[in-house]
């Protein structure tokens, strides 16, 4: 309840009470749009932040992400298109309103569960092959998904993916659509970021794609080469984030791992600006490995165990042997438990992708 409020207070939300005087109300008091009750501050990005809020005329609770009329509006109103374009498609959020609410532009989607950045970090920072071979299939998917509408994301990492609650809890989300870099001459994350990106060339289909690869990589080892890399300002770093991408070969790069992982990485370093990626081909590489593994699509992945043994009072250890517990004791657990439904993998007719 603090929390919130505070929050609030950091934002500096202001809200119309009587007349034209805006003051700050108590926390039960914060309605949008005359229908969406605030409860919680769920998380805070670079330019805004976002809220738990509970649907008055359906009971239901959902996601409010807000930013202040005086900052980067077309960066709110540019998601809220996107996801007009990308709406019914499987792992897109579902938008209920987008509008302006007392010097605060305001996007309402469906409430979504934590971000595999959470889950990482929840299950010590590394996942079993399973795992990442279930999420590799699932984001080549919404990433085909995407650019068979003409988006690009453009910025491809972990937290900017995120299970679904209840019943699409084994649903695979993508968010955060980067579109307010399209002109510049790099946008996205450092550390996965691909190295077209990192030479300042427009991206396209194959950028988004070479930047999972890192993703799935940094999953599977639980690091990757060049994290903690020091320099004395970002730009010097990029550069030798970009000088170690391009010497470390993708062999080199996965060592340890099914040559799946680097035949990935090579496939989408060697696309071209126009090309086509073959999507359904990344797709199968992966899908030959989990099969050679023994491993069913049951959507039990490594923090459903997890969480599974920790509420029934099992050791973390039966739950997932190869993943190893951070110094200094236990991570902040993030809410699992709207993940641990079991059900059938998605399946969903994606349309055509862009020739």
């Amino acid at each position: 309840m603090h929390e919130l409020v505070d929050g609030i207070k950091e934002l500096g939300l202001r809200y119309l009470m009587h007349g034209n005087t805006c003051t700050l109300p108590k926390v039960h008091d914060i309605l949008v749009n005359e229908r969406y009750r605030l409860v919680r501050k769920i998380s805070q990005g670079g330019f805004g932040m976002v809220y738990s809020e509970v649907d008055l005329q359906s009971g239901t609770e959902v996601a409010l992400k807000l930013t202040h009329t005086n900052d980067d509006y077309d960066a709110l109103k540019g998601e809220n298109y996107t996801y007009e374009v990308l709406a019914g498609g499987v792992g897109i959020p579902h938008v209920m309103w987008f509008g302006e609410e007392c010097e605060y532009y305001v996007l309402v989607h469906e409430l979504l569960g934590p971000s595999l950045e959470d889950l990482f970090d929840y299950c010590d920072q590394k996942f079993s092959l399973k795992t990442v071979l279930l999420i590799a299939d699932q984001a080549i998917s919404r990433i085909e998904y995407i650019h068979s509408k003409n988006v690009l994301h453009r910025d491809v990492k972990p937290s900017n993916f995120l299970m679904g609650v209840g019943r699409r809890g084994n649903i695979l989300y993508a968010i955060d659509f980067d579109i307010r870099y399209e002109n510049h001459p790099f946008c996205g994350t450092t550390r996965y970021a691909s190295i077209n990106n990192h030479n300042g060339q427009e991206q396209s289909w194959r950028d988004d794609l070479e930047s999972l690869g890192y993703v799935l990589v940094f999953f599977a080892l639980g690091s990757l080469p060049w994290q903690g890399l020091k320099a004395t300002t970002d730009q010097k770093k990029q550069e030798l984030v970009k000088h170690m991408k391009t010497s470390l070969s993708a062999e080199e790069l996965c060592a340890g791992l099914p040559d799946a992982f680097a035949k990935y990485i090579d496939y989408t370093r060697s696309l071209r600006f126009e090309d086509k990626p073959n999507y359904a081909h990344l797709r199968q590489r992966f899908r030959r490995v989990f099969r050679s593994k023994g491993y069913k699509y049951d959507n039990i992945f490594d923090w459903t165990v997890k969480s599974f043994n920790e509420i029934h009072g099992l050791k973390d250890d039966t739950a997932v042997p190869q993943t190893r517990r951070p110094k200094g004791g236990r991570r902040k657990t993030p809410n699992v438990r709207g993940t641990l439904k079991r059900g059938r993998q998605p399946k969903s007719k994606l349309p055509v992708s862009p020739g």
